[in-house]
């Protein structure tokens, strides 16, 4: 088994150290692909000086903030490169735990991809303010009414994808961004296909640093299931 792990980084440099920490300590056979845009505060930089002492480390450097969803185009299409049979994908600001890691792996045995839910029995969050909880909770209603898809969680970013997956759902054809990208990797593998489950997981909040939360992501997360609604996503 060979597995991959892509992190997309903009301003983390004080969480990278502890995930590559809390990866590499799993003892599994994990590569990590960090794929950072320009972070002005040196995560590109740190990420660097640990790729040079860890071979499991690579650095992925974009010249701007380009957006979470073309970052994780970016590591989709690298990772697809060294041939791994599983690519996951997490956040850097410490909010999902690298212990959670053997278990989307134990689950992907029988499902194409595999979502760390927050929003199925067991699941759960820590550390968020109400207003940001209720956000999200009511985000995956509107979803689901509005696709159609069973998925309880379809925001989240902590995800195991066989690499069958990502070589068919035409990531060329990919258009959202933001969270919305969440969603349409979803319907694309569902459209595909494949099969998609979720495990619980306990969602811990950021560590350190800013959200990347915005007007402009969440305008996204809005339109994008009206799109798929009326079959605009191709």
């Amino acid at each position: 088994m060979k597995a991959i792990v892509i992190v997309p980084t903009y301003n983390e440099r004080g969480n990278v150290t502890r995930l590559v920490e809390g990866i590499l300590g799993l003892g599994l056979n994990l590569g990590i692909l960090f794929v950072d845009d320009n972070s002005p505060d040196g995560t590109g930089e740190l990420l660097d000086e640990i790729a040079q002492q860890s071979p499991a480390v690579s650095v992925v450097h974009r010249s701007e903030k380009l957006g979470l969803g073309t970052a994780y185009l970016t590591g989709y299409q690298a990772a697809l490169t060294r041939n791994p049979d599983y690519i996951f994908q997490m956040d850097a600001d410490l909010s999902h735990n690298p212990k959670d890691i053997p278990k989307l792996l134990a689950a992907a045995e029988t499902q194409d991809l595999v979502i760390g839910s927050r929003y199925v029995p067991e699941g759960g969050i820590a550390h968020w303010s109400m207003g940001r909880l209720l956000l999200s909770y009511f985000a995956n209603l509107y979803v689901r009414w509005m696709t159609g898809m069973k998925i309880r969680d379809c925001t989240s970013g902590f995800r195991c994808f066989k690499k069958s997956v990502l070589e068919r759902v035409q990531l060329d054809r990919v258009v959202s961004n933001g969270y919305a990208f969440q969603i349409e990797m979803v319907y694309r593998t569902l459209r595909e296909g494949f099969r998609v489950g979720e495990i619980p997981i306990i969602f811990l909040g950021r560590s350190t640093g800013k959200s990347k939360l915005s007007g402009k992501v969440i305008r996204e997360a809005f339109f994008l299931p009206w799109k798929i609604r009326l079959g605009l996503i191709r």
